[in-house]
């Protein structure tokens, strides 16, 4: 059974579109409040949102919904999305709601769901809130209604949360730090988070209006980061996105470290430490080099599907607790239960305290493949798995890599084209190997 409204990453869409309109919203969250009802007599759920000027009509309409099934509420304001699910966990909560487009343009919003446990939900219970938006509503009478409150120290419980996977014997102290938060949902947090451990802080993107979240700043516009660490000669530059579950990290030079690199940094400072480490999960997006690295140092890796919620049922089916994607979205489930910017931040700090390194030299050892993406279009109808030159030529091309590179083909799920990807040790090998592949199509 497919589903009709949730997507990899809870609903999401364009405010005041379906289906996020505030009538859809209401209806969602009365669905969800009978799910609810149905293992627990008095469920008790927990809404945080991101800095969206939507966000505080669709804060009403969830409450409404809740409310209407019996369901109480707890509003946290703006919090991360790391930050909901922890509390979630911490409040002994049935269900955590973030409202949140995360790296979208302002116009954009969605909702996405945490378990008790504060990890993402199966698609077998995403399938029973759809089955129950088929049903007629079921108004609770005036005497069961659900109740609403406010969590006004929610903010203050997640800054200490997040300090507390620091190492206690270490601080940021004699560090400048350039935080940006995107003008989302960490924008009071972040900075605190870094100021309180020590570190000196030039805060930007910390001044949403709830139209400018991610607008030219954040860990998807690095570049306002970058300038600010250059300009202010700041040590390190540390980029959120606008629910703040990735990040990007600047080092003194300039340098911009992506996902990959950081996973990286994060599994070769465990090692240094002896803990055992037996496997990390990437994506098919990862890169190689992160892969053969990891193999020279006897550690296993595996790739999941693209996306985050893909890689944890990985890490959770195998029981490994590093994972992550080049965009940044990297998950320690020592720390946490799902992707945290600045948990992933602290972790690759922590290393650079302890060691007395930086970035750059601890990852010293890792030289990323360089990467040819050709997006190819497709013609209606064409079937190019079908296409016998290109299965040819992806043999051929797979053969004469060897262990020194891949080919990855894959779909566009949002456009007709296939995106061919080839990665090589050798920039000018990955780039005729991809063309090879794209002539294939165009005959």
């Amino acid at each position: 059974m497919t589903r009709k409204f949730f997507g990899t990453d809870g609903i999401r869409g364009t405010v005041g579109q379906a289906p996020i309109t505030p009538d859809f919203v209401l209806r969602l969250a009365h669905a969800v409040g009978r799910v609810l009802k149905r293992s627990e007599s008095r469920p008790t759920v927990l809404i945080g949102k991101d800095t969206r000027i939507s966000g505080y009509m669709l804060e009403s309409a969830l409450e409404s919904g809740f409310n209407s099934a019996g369901v109480d509420v707890v509003l946290l304001g703006p919090l991360p999305t790391p930050g909901v699910a922890y509390l979630t966990r911490a409040q002994r909560a049935s269900l955590g709601v973030v409202i949140s487009a995360s790296h979208n343009p302002f116009a954009d919003n969605g909702i996405k769901f945490f378990s008790a446990q504060g990890a993402k939900l199966p698609d077998a219970w995403e399938l029973a809130v759809e089955s129950a938006l088929d049903e007629d509503p079921v108004w609770a009478d005036s005497a069961s209604l659900g109740k609403a409150r406010r969590l006004d120290d929610a903010a203050g419980r997640y800054i200490e949360f997040c300090k507390s996977s620091f190492a206690n014997d270490l601080t940021l102290r004699g560090m400048r730090i350039v935080v940006d938060a995107a003008h989302g949902a960490a924008y009071q947090i972040a900075p605190k988070v870094f100021h309180e451990l020590g570190a000196e802080v030039i805060a930007i993107g910390c001044a949403p209006d709830g139209l400018n979240i991610n607008h030219e700043v954040g860990a998807t516009h690095p570049k306002a980061l970058v300038d600010t660490v250059l300009a202010k000669g700041a040590d390190y530059g540390v980029a959120l996105d606008g629910d703040a579950d990735r990040l990007q990290l600047v080092d003194a030079g300039g340098r911009l470290y992506n996902g990959d690199e950081l996973l990286y940094l994060m599994a070769d400072d465990r090692l240094g430490r002896d803990e055992h480490i037996p496997g990390v999960v990437g994506t098919l997006m990862t890169n190689m080099a992160v892969e053969v690295a990891l193999k020279a140092r006897g550690v296993q890796f595996v790739r999941a599907k693209v996306g985050d919620r893909y890689v944890l049922e990985e890490m959770e089916k195998r029981h490994w607790i590093l994972g992550g994607e080049g965009s940044g979205h990297l998950l320690a489930l020592d720390k946490h239960t799902t992707g945290d910017g600045l948990i992933s931040a602290l972790q690759v700090l922590q290393a650079c305290v302890r060691s007395g390194q930086t970035m750059a030299q601890l990852l010293q050892g890792l030289t990323l493949f360089p990467q040819t993406l050709i997006n190819v279009r497709l013609r209606p109808g064409q079937d190019w798995a079908a296409n016998p030159a290109l299965t040819a030529a992806t043999r051929a091309v797979q053969s004469e890599l060897g262990d020194n590179g891949r080919v990855l083909i894959r779909a566009s799920g949002t456009e007709p084209l296939l995106r061919l990807m080839v990665e090589a040790r050798d920039a000018a090998q990955s780039q005729s190997c991809a063309e090879r592949l794209a002539l294939c199509l165009a005959q």
